[in-house]
């Protein structure tokens, strides 16, 4: 008898080492992919993923300034804390189907073990890059911010869609192509290329859980677009500002009108 999905996405998620968790979350998307998983949600989901002893986890008030400058230094951190986000990319990715999978059906589980790889994908290879460096994933304190919006979320399939991919992953596409600027600036193309592939696999990551909010909410008989708004106004601490990437952002699914009434000025 095959394992059920949801065990496996659990066993995954209780993964700590960051090389043990990028090939378990390949797995579980490759196991699912060829159907050698039980479609069961027998396991229930951490509340809190495993973590590796380092990097050590700081609150958003304690992080060390990250200088934009173009030094040694300055480069391993921003390295690091875009390793740091995919890390837990990972985890949120799996946490999604696994918490929603039963009661959202398996296009949304197949979905979003996909996500769950390329962010697997993403970390290894941001990973790499570090090590050309000289440094590796841990060696610098991390945002302990980040799984915040999924423990919030925990109870509401819709609330966990407005606010991580439609929110936090679309802030990416916003930030992103500034970053990427400054890699090529500095002559990085190894890095300018891992720039360019992270932001073409975050925009169908948006879409993917943008198309998922639309069709929960028509089947609810909800506008997509005024439900977004409530949920981002229920559940998110941080405000929605420019500059956003309106291309990037509409490429995704998210027009104007989803985001345009609420964000600050």
């Amino acid at each position: 008898m095959p394992g059920s999905v949801a065990a496996a996405i659990r066993s995954a998620l209780l993964t700590a080492d960051p090389c043990r968790k990028v090939m378990a979350a390949r797995a579980v998307a490759r196991d699912w992919r060829l159907g050698r998983l039980e479609w069961a949600f027998d396991a229930a989901m951490p509340d809190v993923p495993a973590r590796p002893e380092r990097p050590e986890l700081l609150s958003p008030g304690r992080m060390p300034k990250r200088r934009k400058g173009g030094s040694e230094r300055g480069r391993i951190a921003l390295w690091h804390a875009l390793a740091h986000i995919e890390f837990v990319a990972i985890d949120l990715a799996l946490d999604m189907a696994g918490r929603f999978g039963g009661e959202m059906g398996q296009a949304f589980v197949g979905d979003f073990l996909a996500v769950a790889a390329d962010e697997a994908m993403h970390f290894a290879i941001l990973q790499r890059h570090l090590r050309r460096f000289g440094s590796t994933y841990g060696a610098l304190p991390a945002h302990d911010g980040l799984w915040e919006a999924a423990y919030e979320t925990r109870h509401d399939v819709a609330a966990r869609l407005a606010v991580v991919p439609m929110v936090l992953e679309a802030r990416g596409l916003d930030v992103t192509p500034a970053t990427l600027a400054r890699v090529q600036a500095a002559g990085d193309l190894a890095g300018t290329r891992i720039l360019q592939r992270i932001l073409d696999d975050e925009i169908r990551h948006v879409r993917i859980g943008t198309t998922h909010f639309v069709a929960h909410c028509q089947n609810e008989g909800k506008t997509a677009e005024i439900r977004w708004k409530e949920l981002v106004n229920q559940y998110f601490r941080g405000r929605v500002k420019p500059p956003f990437n309106d291309s990037a952002r509409l490429a995704a699914g998210l027009s104007r009108e989803f985001y345009g009434a609420i964000a600050c000025p």
